[in-house]
């Protein structure tokens, strides 16, 4: 054994080097998911969209995914993981060059679907690619690679808009298509890693090529034992899982928790803050330079905490890191919620002169020199004075000019969020739900929860900007508070702590109870 490990040892570089390529997946999906946050503004405009328009735009993305996560278990089992994601890395090419070219509402959003179904692809199909090419000794590492990546590609497209802003009217045809030229690399790097070693035994039986790809991994020795304990897996394995098998008695507890922490991960509003970030703090009376400048420290702030969690999660364990973490994002939600509470909309001259629509401006004439305790008091006086057209643009674009909010405050209290999300909430969730499962039900469990996930996304970001325009920051954040504080519960009565187990032993722990 010894020397397998100093033959894995010598070998690692190679199998860094294939889980990094694979990764980009990751990044892609990180940067795709947090881009169209720059390009709101002028998405809105150019297609003239409605609050419904727009969510649906952005959380179209959601959806598509919901179709990627279904097909790609299916897909990498008949056809293979590399292929799969070859696949996916042409999806992310296209969606990102039609996306930025679009000319039509319906054509910008099919390509925007196109990405979602990359999206889906990636989060489930990266991750067990590397798990099943890496030596034991460092799959939990290089698993993390991914989940890395993620918020890495985030932070990144952040960057990226912060600098294209300012590109003219169409700057968010920059901001879109600039995703092209990673997910092209991602395209070309994707044929020079090699078919999983794993699926090339179990679905194809082709043991002398999957010898001489684990032989390059970790040299002769290695290969000859992984060949085996691949073989005797094969001979073990159960029946086939099915879908009914997820809701029986004995897997009740685990559907509990994986359901119930897929849901609170996405319906305690993290994507409408990824994806909206410039937009909120604007509504906190930040200019635009600033906002987007905001969202880079938003970002950096997830890439952060996230490397903190990865490396705590095998320390401090799942449930206190989710405790900690869910807690924190309560008091940081209604931190929030103070802010936007105690804001005054504030008319005068220098307010009003910043209106740039002139119908607007003239309509607001009369409120000159008056002041408002709170967005439902604002707009009980400002919708008589205008047609709902115009009140709609002055919700959406206008108010802005008006708000005196503590805006330190609430870039504190989205930090404090962000931060304890990734703490908590955004990497444990993957990390329970690959430990939870058994063998049996395993493919078809994440695939089922995976697509519950991004119902749940979907839900929240098609609603977002409605909430927004129609209830205020004040009752938004109040009920993401709300939503938090129940998944605080929901944590310390469901979830088991799985650190230090082996899989056997927690799912032995789970069926029993």
């Amino acid at each position: 054994m010894k020397k397998k490990e100093e033959v894995i040892k010598m070998n690692k570089s190679y199998t860094i080097l294939i889980s990094l390529i694979v990764a980009l997946g990751g990044f892609l999906l990180g940067f795709d998911s947090a881009v169209i946050s720059g390009a709101v503004k002028g998405i809105t405009v150019y297609f003239e969209m409605t609050e419904w328009m727009l969510g649906f735009s952005v959380g179209c993305v959601v959806f598509g995914a919901m179709a990627g996560n279904l097909m790609a278990g299916p897909l990498s089992d008949r056809f293979g993981r590399k292929k799969v994601l070859i696949f996916v890395a042409a999806l992310f090419t296209i969606s990102a060059s039609w996306s930025a070219l679009a000319t039509g509402y319906t054509e910008f959003i099919i390509a925007r679907i196109i990405g979602g179904v990359g999206i889906g692809g990636a989060i489930l199909i990266a991750p067990i690619y590397i798990a099943e090419i890496a030596p034991p000794k460092l799959r939990g590492s290089l698993v993390s690679f991914n989940q890395l990546n993620i918020v890495i590609g985030i932070s990144v497209a952040y960057f990226s808009n912060y600098f294209l802003v300012n590109m003219g009217e169409e700057s968010w045809r920059w901001m879109l298509g600039v995703e092209a030229i990673p997910a092209a690399i991602y395209f070309l790097t994707l044929f020079t890693v090699p078919r999983s070693p794993r699926w090339l035994i179990t679905k194809l039986n082709k043991i002398k090529l999957a010898r001489k790809i684990l032989t390059k991994i970790g040299g002769e020795e290695y290969a000859e034992i992984t060949i085996a304990e691949i073989q005797r897996g094969v001979d073990k394995q159960e029946e086939k899982g099915k879908l009914s098998d997820l809701f029986n008695n004995r897997n009740r507890t685990i559907m509990i928790i994986a359901l119930g922490i897929a849901f609170f991960q996405q319906i305690t509003g993290i994507n409408a803050v990824f994806y909206y970030a410039p937009t909120i703090f604007e509504q906190a009376g930040g200019s635009t330079d600033s906002s987007f400048l905001q969202a880079i420290v938003v970002g950096l702030t997830n890439l952060v905490f996230t490397l903190v969690a990865i490396w705590l999660i095998d320390k401090l364990g799942r449930k206190p890191l989710l405790l900690i973490g869910t807690s924190f994002m309560t008091i940081a939600l209604l931190m929030a919620a103070f802010a936007f509470n105690n804001a005054t909309y504030d008319f005068n001259d220098d307010s009003i002169a910043k209106i740039g629509d002139n119908e607007i401006r003239t309509a607001l004439t009369d409120l000159n020199g008056k002041s408002f305790d709170g967005q439902a008091v604002l707009f009980e006086a400002v919708e008589p004075l205008m047609s709902q057209e115009l009140f709609l643009e002055f919700k959406r674009n206008e108010i802005t000019n008006f708000i005196q909010v503590n805006a330190t405050l609430v870039l504190i209290a989205i930090l404090l969020y962000v931060a304890a999300f990734a703490i908590s909430l955004g990497p444990v969730m993957w990390t329970l739900i690959s430990e939870i499962f058994p063998t049996k039900v395993k493919g078809i469990a994440i695939s089922v929860v995976g697509f519950f996930n991004s119902l749940v996304s979907f839900s929240v970001t098609q609603v977002f900007p409605w909430e927004l325009s129609n209830l205020g920051p004040t009752v938004t954040f109040a009920i993401y508070a709300l939503l938090s504080l129940c998944a605080v519960f929901f944590v310390y009565k469901y979830v088991v702590e799985t650190k230090g187990k082996t899989l056997e032993e927690v799912q032995e722990l789970l069926i029993r109870n």
